[in-house]
């Protein structure tokens, strides 16, 4: 009888988490829109869109000293429309948190956030070490729920993979996954690509 009692209120957390996930997983368009203006929400972001090849003395913008990697044209008019996209939405987010590199930050400037602090550990993993380090810290500051508004991480694709190994196809460029703390630190509740912003 204790095993019958046991068996089912395993079944029934287990169905309840998976109503949950669920759920979670069909957020989009209104139901979305809504779920990030109350806020609660960690949104990790990848850069927008960026070429492999770094910028010689033509082409390097003026602040970009170090020469990095830098937005296209596309990814900059991303990052903008963006950024406007959310303002529109009226979307809180109080906290933006970014890798150090130069692509990085040049997506959330251009995106109309200007204070942002910047973590070694969203730097790209995959040119360092410290993939196991890096993937935990990810997935620990996901679990921790922002106490008003959302939080914005904004971080590569190594990182995002590595903290994030049971999603089902890589992060593009620009994508944003959306969690719920709540719900789960390693399933997002929606993904959005960066150009969909605007259509929410």
């Amino acid at each position: 009888m204790k095993l019958s009692m046991s068996f089912k209120i395993t079944g029934i957390v287990f169905l309840l988490t998976l109503g949950q996930t669920s759920i979670a997983q069909m957020l989009s368009g209104e139901a979305l829109v809504n779920a990030l203006q109350e806020g609660g929400h960690v949104i990790v972001m990848r850069h927008a869109s960026s070429p492999r090849q770094t910028p010689d003395e033509g082409t390097a913008n003026p602040d970009n000293v170090n020469r990095e990697r830098q937005l296209d044209e596309t990814g900059r008019r991303d990052a903008v429309a963006m950024g406007i996209a959310m303002s529109r939405l009226m979307i809180p987010v109080t906290e933006v948190e970014s890798s150090p590199t130069y692509r990085t930050l040049e997506t959330i400037h251009l995106a109309g956030f200007s204070e942002v602090e910047t973590y070694d550990e969203l730097g790209n993993q995959g040119m360092r070490n410290s993939g196991e380090a890096y993937s935990n810290w990810l997935r620990e500051r996901v679990a921790d729920a922002p106490q008003q508004g959302n939080r914005l991480l904004v971080t590569h694709s190594p990182n995002i993979a590595g903290a994030f190994p049971n999603l089902d196809s890589t992060t593009e460029e620009g994508e944003a996954l959306v969690f719920d703390p709540v719900v789960s630190n390693s399933t997002p509740v929606a993904r959005i690509s960066i150009s969909e912003w605007p259509n929410l």
